[in-house]
């Protein structure tokens, strides 16, 4: 599964906010539900199942990335948004370095596979210095959508 088959391109953060885990969480999340891809009503629940799989291991995998993650019940496909943290937030990454690049995926239940093969292709991505160069660079949505469809095209 590609990257922008899941993200959610009216909910990419340019700029996030957020200056801890927790809350740049919450803004992620916030900005899927604001974008219209999940309920209000199951944005706590969702928060606290990201915070849950955090408390398993840091999804901060070194080099200015985090892929927080996790499986709901409220979604029929998966989703997820982008969020560049200019200041970087510290994630208790597995390098102590602060989290630059988040990129936030939420599934199905039911769909473990897709789960997996959508982390895979994330972490590919994510580990081309110069498209993370070039996505902390981003300034606006759709600089950062352009970067994650030719980021596609070329694999």
């Amino acid at each position: 599964m590609r990257t922008s088959e899941f993200v959610v391109r009216d909910a990419i953060i340019p700029g996030v906010e957020a200056t801890t885990k927790e809350s740049v969480i919450r803004e992620m999340v916030g900005s899927l539900r604001a974008a219209g891809a999940i309920k209000a009503a199951a944005e706590e629940e969702i928060v606290k199942a990201i915070l849950k799989r955090e408390q398993l291991g840091s999804t901060g995998i070194g080099r200015g990335v985090a892929i927080p993650h996790a499986k709901h019940p409220s979604l029929s496909q998966p989703i997820g948004t982008v969020a560049i943290a200019k200041n970087g937030v510290n994630f208790n990454s597995l390098d102590n370095e602060p989290v630059h690049i988040l990129v936030m995926l939420i599934s199905p239940q039911d769909r473990p596979s897709e789960h997996l093969r959508a982390l895979e292709n994330v972490s590919k991505s994510l580990r081309d210095d110069t498209f993370c160069r070039f996505l902390r660079q981003s300034g606006t949505r759709e600089e950062i959508w352009e970067l994650l469809t030719e980021a596609e095209g070329n694999k």
